[in-house]
């Protein structure tokens, strides 16, 4: 029997007069992901049908699962609309499985099968329990879930469920920035920001030589692990050593963290605005350090008009963490390379920092002047889902 992979779309089928623009760009990202196989993908605004040839399961399964906006999918046997085969492959199928209990249910859309739902759920138990011995139904919690649904020119068999990653197509929101340092938080911050269908770009600030070449090639790595949810990636590099050292040398100590911080937002307000952006992305989580107490994000905060989203903002690490590894970012996190964010941490950073103060110490250099040089010589390197990150560095 040949199989199709049937797929659900979940939180798209609520979006009503715009959920054609969510299935075609679910539709486009699919077709992207899976251009190097063999396959066929019909859709209509309830259900997508990816045909495939059988040897590229195992590689189709394993880039759906990663693709956000779909909810569930199963790989369903493909049989003539009539009774007789229905029956006779659902046997077939079942011939192969041992199990103790079972249930069936029957989806008839196509009106003119000689049965209606109930009455056919009952042909097909009845033929089971025929022909499979030491079986008995459980229609509450079955170990075997027999799905038919019976279409017009065919009809589908399945017996799976398999999870989807959800969320809304990436792409079906425009353009963010993501502050990505090369810690745990901020790739999850990104793995969550595309799942609401945001597309991706990401802002590495760095500090040679206080920072080292080992940790932008950490950063590429974190990089291409998001890539297996979108197409790709821009990555920019920000060299941010002129103002790290102009801050460290000019401002108190206990304030270099925040007006780093404060700085780095004006640098992403800049980018916004030149590539087109519509929202800041980054990984604070509330509390989690001095830089990220509610009167300190406040005081950062100020110095843009650009919404700021932080999708970890109330998880805990713990929480935080699980995501990582789910997304496989967390070995690579943990990696002993530091960024800008810990090469000058002070020993008693400053936890309600008062505005007016920053202002005061930033007046001390000209800032302006270094970030308009910094943003002119932003290094920019786009990362691909067909790329070896070695070629990129």
């Amino acid at each position: 029997m040949n199989r199709v992979i049937l797929i659900r779309y979940g939180e798209l089928s609520t979006k009503k007069g715009n959920r054609n623009f969510f299935v075609k760009t679910l539709t486009k990202n699919i077709e992207h992901k899976l251009k190097n196989y063999s396959v066929k993908i019909q859709k209509d605004l309830g259900r997508m049908y990816i045909y495939f040839e059988d040897k590229d399961l195992d590689d189709i399964t394993n880039i759906l699962k990663n693709i956000f906006g779909i909810q569930m999918y199963h790989v369903a046997y493909i049989v003539n609309t009539n009774s007789d085969d229905i029956t006779k492959s659902v046997l077939s199928i079942l011939s192969s499985i041992s199990f103790k209990t079972f249930k069936v249910e029957v989806k008839r859309s196509f009106k003119g099968f000689e049965y209606d739902s109930p009455t056919f759920c009952k042909v097909l138990g009845s033929a089971i329990l025929r022909n499979v011995k030491d079986i008995k139904v459980d229609v509450h919690n079955p170990e075997i879930l027999v799905n038919v649904e019976i279409r017009e020119n065919e009809s589908f068999i399945y017996l799976n469920s398999f999870k989807g990653a959800g969320g809304y197509p990436v792409g079906s929101q425009p353009r963010g920035l993501l502050m990505l340092s090369g810690g745990i938080d901020s790739p999850v911050a990104g793995y969550l920001a595309m799942k609401r269908g945001i597309k991706v770009d990401c802002v590495y600030f760095e500090a040679i030589p206080h920072t080292s070449l080992e940790a932008r090639e950490k950063v590429v790595s974190l990089v291409k692990k998001l890539v297996n949810y979108t197409d790709n990636i821009n990555l920019h590099i920000v060299n941010f050593t002129k103002i790290q050292e102009a801050i460290y040398r000019e401002c108190d100590h206990d304030y270099v963290i925040t007006i780093m911080r404060r700085m780095m937002y004006r640098i992403m307000d800049m980018l916004c605005e030149k590539l087109n952006s519509y929202v800041i992305i980054n990984g604070e989580s509330i509390g989690q350090v001095a830089s990220q107490t509610l009167v300190s994000m406040n005081t950062i905060n100020s110095v843009t008009n650009i919404p700021v989203v932080r999708p970890v903002a109330c998880l805990d690490k713990l929480e935080i963490i699980d995501i990582a590894k789910k997304i496989d970012t967390y070995d690579i996190s943990i990696l002993p390379y530091e960024d800008c964010c810990t090469v000058f941490v002070p020993k008693h950073p400053v936890i309600n920092p008062d505005k007016l103060k920053c202002e005061v110490m930033e007046q001390k250099f000209d800032y302006n002047t270094m970030l308009k040089e910094t943003v002119d010589n932003v290094l920019t390197i786009r990362v691909s889902d067909y790329e070896d990150v070695n070629e990129l560095l």
